[in-house]
């Protein structure tokens, strides 16, 4: 039986934080409890939201915590050309269309909220509207691509957070998979990377249990089985409930490296935050691995509080 694979995929659109931190740390010692390779893939389609040298930065900061991962490391702007080609196969099924509308275009035909990054669900707009392409260019709007959803329930069987069930038609309606820059969209190039590699063993947080169904509709317009497991942990937010931001205080890694935190010390937060420890204290990568259980992993978000920040920088 072939060994499973995982993978770390941070983002270079800022610094690690200590949310980010905690669930980088349970996937890399859940696949050292079950022997899952570990590949590492910088996820750098996010335009002008990339900064320059983070991606680095970040790769040092999780090497400093004592995660590692099989080289090389994979780097999304350099596979377009995969992309593209997964985009003009669900063009030729289909299943792809043009579409020139905006964001304020959307909400101004009511599309219902949607939970995933504020966006509206999209209410087909564009659907059957354009003969292809050029025929969309010619109205002299940016032009993206859409994916048609269907009109029917979609099961993520969740090992962690069990069993949700989505509805695309109307959590978010047809979505990106194009973006009006040329390139990939998240959801696309997440699933084109994941098949091409043979990940089969998602670990991630629990914002994107959604973008979970997504991909799993995509992989079936596009013929790619099977499908991953997955494991989507609960966020760490701050005392207000919402994900961690500069409005909690700087929880970045590089803050607490700077003032001379220890890895050990950031590591034994977080493992106490997984239920790992049962206090906050040190402790090195090695014990973790050796007394993970991720059965133990809380099921609520957890709460960045001052004690937490007190414990890692006040000795």
């Amino acid at each position: 039986m072939p060994e499973s694979i995982t993978r770390l995929a941070p983002s270079p659109t800022g610094a690690l934080h200590l949310g980010n931190a905690r669930t980088f740390l349970v996937n890399w010692l859940l696949a050292r409890r079950y022997g899952w390779r570990v590949l590492m893939r910088v996820e750098d389609l996010d335009g002008p939201r990339v900064k320059k040298g983070s991606d680095r930065k970040m790769l040092d900061e999780l090497a400093w915590l004592g995660l590692t991962w099989e080289t090389p490391v994979v780097y999304q702007s350099q596979r377009a050309e995969f992309y593209r080609s997964a985009l003009e196969s669900l063009i030729k099924s289909g299943w792809a269309y043009p579409c020139v509308c905006s964001r304020k275009d959307i909400r101004q035909a009511g599309g219902a909220p949607h939970e995933d990054d504020a966006a509206e669900a999209y209410p087909g707009t564009c659907r059957g509207r354009f003969r292809d392409a050029s025929d969309a260019a010619a109205t002299g709007r940016p032009v993206a691509w859409r994916v048609r959803v269907t009109n029917e329930p979609i099961a993520v069987a969740d090992r962690f957070a069990s069993v949700k069930t989505y509805n695309l038609a109307k959590t978010c309606g047809d979505f990106v998979i194009f973006k009006t820059d040329g390139l990939a969209a998240y959801q696309l190039a997440v699933v084109v990377d994941d098949s091409q590699a043979g990940v089969d063993a998602i670990v991630r947080g629990d914002d994107l249990l959604e973008s979970a169904a997504r991909q799993i509709h995509l992989r079936r317009l596009l013929g790619l089985s099977p499908q991953p497991a997955h494991w989507h942990l609960p966020l760490v937010v701050g005392p207000d409930g919402k994900r961690l931001a500069k409005r909690h205080g700087d929880t970045r890694l590089e803050y607490y490296r700077s003032r001379g935190v220890s890895p050990e010390r950031i590591l034994g937060l977080l493992a106490f935050w997984s239920g790992i420890i049962d206090r906050r204290r040190d402790a090195s990568i090695g014990e973790l691995s050796a007394v993970f259980d991720i059965s133990k992993v809380p099921r609520e978000r957890i709460i960045f509080t001052r004690q937490d920040d007190q414990f890692l920088c006040g000795g």
